[in-house]
């Protein structure tokens, strides 16, 4: 069973990842980019320290990235940015810790698309 929900939200997140995403989404990225919610995102993939350097690192160069974009309303840079961080990231982590990662990412995008749909 726990298989079985494992593969839906990775499903989930694929899915939430290569369908368009509006330009304020891809600021998901300065949330990572946040030293505790590096923390907790490295304590959730059980990252080690060498990894959390990566990802601190990776994160910064992603931000840049994406705000220089977000502020040019250029969303291929935008696009470019998410592509570059997936790609980076997937070659930091472990298949496992990867799979987490694009949930958190779906989750984070998705759930903030909750919240202001709740605010309405």
């Amino acid at each position: 069973m726990k298989k079985i929900i494992l593969s839906a939200l990775l499903m989930l997140a694929v899915y939430g990842n290569s369908s368009a995403m509006n330009l304020n989404d891809y600021k998901v990225f300065s949330k990572l980019n946040n030293e505790t919610t590096l923390r907790s995102l490295v304590r959730y993939l059980g990252a080690d320290e060498d990894q959390k350097e990566q990802l601190r690192y990776l994160f910064e160069l992603t931000d840049y990235k994406v705000s220089k974009a977000v502020s040019k309303e250029d969303e291929v840079a935008a696009e470019s940015a998410l592509y570059f961080n997936l790609g980076n990231a997937k070659l930091v982590l472990s298949e496992l810790q990867y799979k987490k990662y694009l949930v958190v990412l779906n989750l984070t995008v998705n759930g903030n698309d909750e919240i202001l749909l709740a605010d309405n």
